[in-house]
């Protein structure tokens, strides 16, 4: 009888202790904290704030502005389309490295042993196919948020709600009680399809090279047959990830202030110095401050990189070990026989 969620979690912890502390390499370790930020296993935790700097950028731009600059809407339309360009095309680069990155992970989890460059050659073939995926579901993602939220707002500008809101509170709080939900339902089935494609349509596109709607196909059917084993693991794997995040984040939330400490105490003197020389906010000052903030930033993600690594080891063998219970081949990876040494020896003697 495969194992549950439940009884999963015992090996796979085991397999991260093995990974990571039977011996502790450094050098692993930080392999390892590289593929999985690459591979986008760290989640959705945290942000940067971008306010200030371009709130300085909008009054350098006001000022420059003179009788032969452009005026400020074109100038304001030129950095918006420049930006989001630059966004797009760091977006589709990101996106194809952590399609390479999540076959470097599997078969860092798989053979307990993380080398970056034989991996990334090994799996072209299935990681551009998932890399196509992503960027499709992508594209769904963004033209059916646009469809959930435009269509009530056509409906309620075309009834002409917002001419007089005040007379249709009650219009306004009913289609955002629906649209909330609506919105929440899109929402979870989008992690869902994400998640369950890396954990368990991934591993079939490694083993058996499939493609991604191929590996779906299959998927499919078992999900029906077992509706509950699956529904258990992704509520465990709800709890998991939580206790998890609670965990890392004290961590990251302490060498945050340890990080702070030098760097703040950097940026306080060095502005406490340019102040005291008369220095205002040039280009050349703008370009230190964000090249520093940079740094600050990059390490602070590094220190949370190196302490979320124990987790970016265990949720992938979780969902291997997991799915492994329902695909043989994955199994035979993750419990392979023992070495012929070791069957002579145990073999009795004539």
């Amino acid at each position: 009888m495969p194992l549950s969620a439940v009884e999963v979690v015992s090996p796979a912890f085991e397999r991260m202790k093995s990974h990571l502390f039977k011996p502790f390499r450094l050098g692993q370790w930080l392999r390892l904290a590289l593929v999985g930020f690459l591979a986008g296993e760290m989640g959705q935790s945290g942000g940067c704030s971008v306010r200030l700097p371009l709130e300085i950028l909008s009054e350098r731009s006001n000022q420059l502005q003179g009788p032969l600059g452009p005026p400020r809407g074109a100038l304001f339309f030129v950095i918006v389309v420049l930006a989001f360009l630059l966004l797009l095309v760091l977006g589709i680069i990101f996106a194809y490295i952590n399609s390479r990155m999540r076959f470097v992970l599997f078969d860092s989890i798989v053979n307990g042993e993380c080398r970056i460059r034989d991996f990334w050659r090994r799996r072209s073939a299935p990681a551009f196919s998932y890399f196509l995926f992503q960027i499709l579901l992508s594209v769904i993602g963004v033209l059916s948020v646009s469809v959930i939220l435009g269509i009530p707002l056509f409906i309620a500008f075309t009834l002409g709600w917002f001419r007089n809101p005040g007379q249709h509170i009650l219009g306004f709080v009913l289609g955002g009680i629906i649209l909330f939900v609506v919105f929440f339902i899109w929402v979870v089935t989008m992690v869902l399809v994400q998640v369950l494609t890396k954990d368990f349509v991934v591993p079939q596109m490694a083993i058996d090279g499939v493609s991604v709607s191929e590996g779906w196909s299959r998927l499919w059917p078992m999900m029906k047959q077992n509706q509950g084993a699956y529904a258990g693991y992704v509520g465990m794997k709800l709890l998991l990830v939580i206790a998890g995040a609670v965990i890392t984040g004290i961590a990251s939330f302490a060498a945050m202030i340890l990080l702070l400490i030098p760097f703040g105490g950097i940026g306080l003197v060095a502005f406490l110095m340019g102040r005291a020389a008369g220095m205002g906010w040039n280009p050349v000052t703008i370009a230190i401050a964000v090249v520093f903030a940079t740094i600050a930033i990059l390490t602070l993600i590094f220190l949370v990189c190196l302490i979320a690594v124990p987790s970016i080891v265990f949720f992938p063998a979780y969902a291997y070990y997991f799915f492994a219970e329902r695909h043989p081949a994955l199994r035979a990876l993750l419990y392979p026989p023992p070495p012929e040494s070791d069957v002579s020896a145990l073999s009795p003697q004539p």
